[in-house]
């Protein structure tokens, strides 16, 4: 029994969803997004409730069942308020800064790091915080992971760059002159 599958998906005012036999597609405020249908998942509008059935009870299809429900609820989601992605960047000279859709970021090595951000994708700095945002979920997750790879936070002195929800434990650093 999938319980996410089983959840019912509510449609926003303003937002309307097209389900055809291949996609599903929902258009809102911030724009429009589709998605592909899973074959062993049944789509159906009730109102203004979304509803997920499985057509069998093996076990990719319970996959695939919790998988498409989260998938549209993502898109629903996405297209009334947007998904948001928080990076901050810690080190003595570490910055980034925006430049149309390039990223240019420095982290502490020979040369700037630019980044191209993927299309629909916005960034914006505040100090040392690093703002990822767009409707699509999955591409904000994406930047935000490749972003942080250019420099990962250290567990010394914490240096690079985290997500800010994102802890690090850190190491004590090596004993100074501990006697014989």
């Amino acid at each position: 029994m999938s319980r996410i599958g089983n959840r019912t998906i509510e449609i926003p005012k303003g937002v309307t969803v097209t389900i055809t036999p291949t996609a599903i597609t929902a258009k809102g405020p911030k724009g429009s997004l589709s998605l592909d249908r899973h074959a062993a998942v049944e789509v159906k509008q009730q109102g203004e409730e979304l509803v997920f059935t499985r057509r069998s009870d093996s076990k990719p299809d319970r996959a695939a069942h919790g998988l498409m429900r989260a998938l549209t609820a993502n898109l629903v989601t996405g297209v009334t308020k947007g998904f948001e992605r928080q990076l901050e960047i810690n080190g003595v000279g570490y910055r980034a800064e925006v430049k149309g859709q390039k990223l240019i970021l420095t982290l502490g090595y020979s040369h700037p790091i630019e980044y191209t951000l993927p299309e629909g994708v916005t960034a914006k700095v505040d100090k040392n915080i690093l703002v990822l945002s767009s409707m699509n979920k999955q591409h904000v997750g994406a930047a935000a992971a490749k972003i942080r790879s250019f420099r990962g936070p250290e567990p010394y002195k914490g240096k690079g760059v985290k997500y800010v929800e994102e802890t690090i434990l850190r190491k004590a650093g090596k004993a100074a002159g501990k006697g014989k």
